[in-house]
C-alpha cells in the first residue's frame, strides 16, 4: 500500500513537472538563434564550395560566368529549396508561439526535438548536392531530407497539440478549439508533415523522378501556404453560410408552427 501511494505521488509530481510553466521568451530566443545559425551554415557552405574558380571560368567556359554558374545549377536549386524550407518552418514556429500565451516544459522539450532536426537541414542540403544525379545515393539522400523535414515539422504540430490539452492556460482564444484561427493553424502545422511524408513515399515508388519530386515539393509549399489561407477562409465562410441558412429554416418552421391552430398542428 505504501509503495502504491509513493508511486502515485511520484507520478503526480512527474506530470506536474512537465506542466510547469517555462519562460516563453527564452524558448523563442533560443529557437530564433538556432534558425539563424542553420540559415548561416547554408549560405556559408554555398559560398565556399559552389563558386566557380576564375581559372576554370576562363579555360573551360571561355570567360563566360553564366555558363560556369549553370553547371552549379542543381546545387543552387538545392540551396534555395533548403533556405525556403528553413524560412517557412521558422514562419510556422513564429505563428505558433504568437498564439501561445504560456509554454510548459513538455512544449519546450518538443521544441528542442524539432530544432534538433532543423539543425540537420544543412546536412540534408549537402547530401542532396553531393552525389551524382539519379544515382542510388542521391535518392537515399533525398529520402533522408524528407524524413528530417517530416520530424522537424511534426514536433511543431505536437507542440500545438500539447497546448490544446490545456488551451485555457496556454493558448490565445483565437487558436483554441472553435476559435477564429484554429482551422488555419491546424492546416498550417499539418502541411509540412503531410507533404514531406507524401514526397518520401513518392520517391520510393518513382525513384527516377525523386529529384524532381523533392524540388517540386520545396517550390510548391510557399504557394501552398498562400492558397491554404484562401481555401480555409472560403471553406469557413461556406460552412457559416450553410449553418446560418439551416438555422433560418428552423426558425421559420418554428414560427409557422406557432401561428397554426392546435387542430391544424394535430392534422
Amino acid at each position: 500500500g505504501q509503495r502504491d501511494e509513493e508511486e502515485h505521488r511520484s507520478l503526480e509530481s512527474f506530470t506536474f513537472y512537465l506542466s510547469e510553466p517555462l519562460s516563453k521568451e527564452r524558448v523563442e530566443a533560443f529557437s530564433d538563434g538556432v534558425y539563424a545559425i542553420v540559415a548561416t551554415l547554408l549560405i556559408l557552405d554555398i559560398c565556399e564550395d559552389n563558386v566557380p574558380d576564375p581559372r576554370e571560368v576562363q579555360e573551360k567556359f571561355h570567360g563566360s560566368l553564366l555558363e560556369a554558374l549553370s553547371e552549379y545549377g542543381p546545387n543552387y536549386l538545392a540551396y534555395f529549396g533548403s533556405f525556403v524550407t528553413i524560412g517557412l518552418l521558422w514562419f510556422v514556429h513564429h505563428s505558433l508561439f504568437l498564439y501561445v500565451t504560456k509554454a510548459t516544459r513538455l512544449m519546450g522539450l518538443l521544441n528542442i526535438l524539432s530544432l534538433a532536426f532543423i539543425g540537420g537541414l544543412p546536412l540534408a542540403y549537402q547530401l542532396t548536392s553531393e552525389f551524382a544525379e539519379k544515382s542510388h545515393n542521391e535518392i537515399e539522400a533525398i529520402q533522408v531530407s524528407c524524413v528530417i523535414t517530416f520530424f522537424a515539422s511534426i514536433f511543431q504540430f505536437a507542440i500545438w497539440t500539447t497546448a490544446l490539452l490545456h488551451e485555457r492556460e496556454t493558448l490565445h482564444p483565437f487558436a483554441r478549439y472553435g476559435g477564429k484561427e484554429h482551422a488555419f493553424m491546424f492546416a498550417k502545422l499539418a502541411l509540412y508533415p503531410c507533404v514531406s511524408l507524401a514526397a518520401f513515399f513518392l520517391t520510393c515508388l518513382l525513384s527516377e523522378f525523386s529529384t524532381a519530386i523533392f524540388h517540386l515539393m520545396q517550390i510548391v509549399i510557399p504557394f501552398a501556404f498562400l492558397a491554404l489561407r484562401i481555401f480555409v477562409r472560403i471553406s469557413l465562410t461556406v460552412i457559416k453560410s450553410v449553418m446560418s441558412l439551416s438555422r433560418r429554416k428552423v426558425v421559420l418552421l418554428e414560427e409557422e408552427e406557432a401561428c397554426l391552430s392546435p387542430t391544424e398542428t394535430l392534422s
